[in-house]
């Protein structure tokens, strides 16, 4: 009994949004690396010390991280606890089983309302960021996400989109080549600050947020799907839709395109 009060006790360093079983599902915050050499910090290390901690696991803490957000991202993540669950939830991403729903605000007037992007990128070698390039391309990928204009207002659009590929920063590449840049994102064009302007750059937040994520339970095949919000610094149209969502069916229309 005294274990179970303990587990119970000790919070977590982070947003736990879920736990079933081998399956964390955890909101990322922007600013922090989702995984790290030792000595750094990571989501992946504070995950681990937790469940150290929390489950006086002794020796090391196995967690499978079948997928990852770029640094200044925040969203929902899934995390394993044990091989088999990593091993199927991987199997579920490279089939393209996994649903993956954004939330972006990019700069100017994104038309038409819905639509699909599709191009070719790839990692530019030595450098930490992605380029598109032509569809013959010998290192070029396929990249395909779909979109929705959620709200146009003074600062730009807010998409809300659906990836159908998972490449090297997508979602930026693919709207900055457009003219349409992701706030804050200065290294795919953006002039525009978004968020705490922190003196280290690296610790700087896009207005990029991995809304939910839907995927099969790699034990019990349930189907989850799990939101995280979007912190204070989005604009207010973001706040009153997410606002509106988590008040239930009966509240106000989220807002459509204006």
């Amino acid at each position: 009994m005294t274990g179970i009060k303990l587990v119970l006790m000790i919070s977590p360093p982070f947003e736990l949004l879920c736990e079933m079983g081998p399956c964390l599902v955890i909101r990322k915050p922007a600013g922090l690396l989702t995984q790290a050499p030792p000595g750094i910090d990571s989501l992946e290390s504070r995950i681990k010390a937790w469940i150290k901690e929390r489950d006086q696991k002794p020796g090391n803490v196995y967690l499978g991280v079948p997928h990852r957000l770029d640094r200044p991202v925040s969203g929902a993540m899934i995390f394993a606890r044990h091989a088999r669950a990593a091993r199927r939830l991987s199997e579920q991403f490279e089939g393209r089983l996994i649903r993956k729903i954004y939330w972006a605000c990019v700069s100017g007037v994104v038309e038409p309302d819905e639509g699909t992007w599709v191009d070719h990128v790839r990692k530019v070698p030595g450098e930490p960021r992605a380029e598109l390039v032509a569809d013959d391309h010998s290192e070029g990928r396929r990249a395909v996400l779909h979109y929705k204009v959620r709200a146009r207002a003074e600062w730009g659009t807010w998409l809300e989109i659906e990836l159908e590929t998972g490449r090297t920063h997508q979602v930026r590449i693919q709207s900055s080549a457009r003219g349409h840049a992701v706030l804050g994102d200065a290294l795919y064009g953006s002039t525009v600050p978004f968020g705490v302007q922190h003196e280290d750059e690296r610790l700087r937040a896009i207005a990029l947020h991995g809304r939910s994520i839907t995927f099969r339970h790699p034990m019990t095949q349930e189907m989850v799907s799990i939101a995280a919000e979007v912190t204070d610094q989005w604009p207010a149209e973001v706040l009153a839709a997410q606002a509106a969502a988590a008040a239930g069916p009966n509240a106000a229309n989220l807002p459509g395109p204006a």
